[in-house]
C-alpha cells in the first residue's frame, strides 16, 4: 500500500470533489462516494492492497477524537 502522496495537484483535486457534492443531498453524496471508492478500486485491481487500504482506513476512523 503507498501512502506518499502522490496526487500532483491535490489541492485541485480535493476542490474537484467538493465540486462534485455541491447541491447533493446527504444520501446522493454517500452514493457518489461509493461509486468513486468502486471506480478507484477497480482502477487499482490488486485485491491485497485494497484489503489493506480497508484496514487502514478502518483503523484511522477509530483514533479520530471528537472535539
Amino acid at each position: 500500500m503507498i501512502t506518499e502522496p502522490r496526487i500532483p495537484d491535490p489541492d485541485g483535486f480535493y476542490a474537484a470533489l467538493l465540486a462534485a457534492h455541491e447541491g447533493l443531498s446527504e444520501a446522493q453524496s454517500a452514493d457518489l462516494n461509493a461509486r468513486l471508492v468502486l471506480l478507484l478500486a477497480n482502477q487499482c485491481g490488486d485485491q491485497a492492497v485494497l484489503l489493506d487500504c480497508i484496514r487502514a482506513a478502518a483503523e484511522d476512523t477509530t483514533t479520530i477524537q471528537a472535539p
